[in-house]
């Protein structure tokens, strides 16, 4: 599940929920409060004390070491696996004192050593050594620097084991994806939100987090407003291409197999190289649902041309720990998940900074709408599971395109919005959720009919403008 010294997203300890009511539990317990003792090492134990309703504290303890999954013991009488204190306990792991450290603002119900490096305490080192003794991964202090040379056929076996458990879980998503055809997409309506916790508790016993995010996402659709049955079928059509591209997966180009292997939700190799660049923000945003709040920035290195994407999460309401100044720049690393090709490049994590962020001197570079376009398609054929790729879109104007029907409350033709290329005859559609929010009438407002440069991101309902900047400035607009 996770390398040494890498921090897991919320996402992931999330996905690992048997259940909806443990998801909501062990988010409510992702916070310093209830916690003491808490601590971690570099074999990758996690462990602390949680105060509950007797008078004493549950111990728990959490192995995330195992590349088959994460294995957890606690002392409350819960039968889930993991119960809720171990998902608390590794959301406060995977916050800012988690392993690989806190960048930008802390998060002040979560302190940066919330979870400190450490020895761990007796009652926890005996149930670690008991486990990896028999499974024959044993990673005592003593054993740690034969780590590198642990038993290789040990690891294969692991790794088949949860293979297996995965190709279980793909022909169950299969036959449940014919089963919802078959009835007709009318009963996904009928059926609630229930069917898709249930099938994605099932995906999360199958060690597939990236199947079980997937098809729960499918459960906000039915009821969403107009149109939803066809966009329910698209994204049915994409996990069942998902599932069929595991179960085939020996068929497939080695690239497109590793995409299918990091979006079903199997463990990615060792992360690049450290990139050290004065790195622009170019954009920052959040979204929110009801377990999580996402945080999106991008940035862009002013020497290496380098456009990177920086994921930042947050549990149960509280925000996502990492915040960089919009239109600033700073001397930094960035650690690239150069093994993920589920992020094509872009993913990375903000490494060591060596300034305090000044204003941006300039604006990336960008192109003409249609080879933005073009550039679009050529990572969607990589992988077709792509929900954004970001484009810098130089002498573009924004003008009404065409009108479309205006939707159930008889309101006659709706605008649609274009960036059209100032240059040439091509231009993009701007995303319907774009062009409902204020900042289009910002963007028009700026360009007032001149050409701008808009950076944003390219998605399957059209181009969502996040900043821009007007002909002769380097101030960032954000939008």
């Amino acid at each position: 599940m996770t390398q040494q010294g890498v921090r897991w997203t919320a996402d992931q300890v999330l996905a690992l929920a048997p259940d909806a009511p443990s998801r909501k539990a062990g988010s409510r317990l992702g916070v310093a409060g209830p916690w003491s003792q808490t601590g971690s090492s570099d074999e990758g134990a996690v462990w602390g004390l949680c105060k509950g309703s007797g008078s004493k504290p549950y111990r728990t303890v959490i192995d995330v070491a195992d590349a088959a999954g994460p294995a957890s013991a606690c002392s409350c009488p819960s039968r889930k696996f993991p119960c809720k204190h171990a998902l608390g306990l590794l959301l406060l792991w995977a916050g800012p004192g988690g392993p690989a450290g806190s960048d930008g603002a802390a998060d002040p119900a979560v302190p940066a050593d919330a979870v400190p490096q450490g020895a761990p305490p007796d009652w926890a080192r005996q149930w670690l050594d008991a486990r990896r003794e028999r499974a024959g991964t044993e990673r005592g202090p003593a054993a740690a620097p034969q780590r590198a040379t642990a038993d290789p056929e040990a690891a294969r076996k692991r790794a088949e084991r949860r293979a297996e458990r995965v190709t279980a879980g793909a022909t169950e998503l299969e036959r449940r994806l014919a089963d919802l055809l078959r009835g007709g997409l009318a009963t996904a309506e009928q059926s609630g939100y229930g069917l898709w916790e249930e099938t994605a508790a099932r995906m999360v016993d199958a060690q597939a987090p990236g199947l079980a995010a997937r098809v729960r996402e499918l459960g906000a659709i039915p009821s969403s407003g107009s149109g939803w049955p066809a966009r329910l079928l698209e994204e049915c059509a994409l996990l069942h291409l998902l599932a069929w591209g595991w179960l085939h997966r020996d068929r497939l180009p080695a690239p497109l197999a590793a995409t299918v292997r990091s979006r079903v939700g199997l463990p990615a190799p060792a992360r690049g190289t450290p990139v050290r660049d004065r790195w622009q923000v170019l954009a920052q945003y959040d979204t929110v649902d009801s377990k999580l709040t996402t945080r999106r920035v991008w940035v862009h290195g002013e020497r290496s041309g380098r456009t990177a994407l920086l994921l930042s999460y947050g549990a149960a309401g509280r925000a996502p720990a990492l915040s960089l100044p919009v239109g600033q720049a700073l001397d930094a690393e960035l650690v690239p998940y150069a093994a993920d090709p589920a992020a094509h490049g872009l993913r990375a994590d903000l490494g060591e900074q060596f300034t305090t962020p000044a204003p941006a001197t300039g604006r990336p570079p960008g192109l003409p709408p249609a080879e933005a376009t073009a550039r679009y398609g050529e990572a969607l054929r990589d992988d077709p599971w792509l929900d954004t790729w970001p484009a810098t879109l130089t002498r573009v104007i924004p003008t009404p395109g065409p009108t479309s029907s205006g939707g159930d409350s008889g309101r006659g033709a709706a605008t649609a919005w274009q960036l059209a290329d100032a240059d040439g005859e091509s231009a993009l559609p701007i995303a319907p959720s774009a062009a409902s929010r204020s900042g289009l009438w910002r963007l028009v407002a700026l360009s007032g009919g001149a050409p701008l440069t808009v950076f944003g991101e390219c998605g399957h309902q059209g181009f969502n403008p996040l900043a821009a900047w007007a002909d002769g400035t380097t101030e960032t607009v954000r939008l």
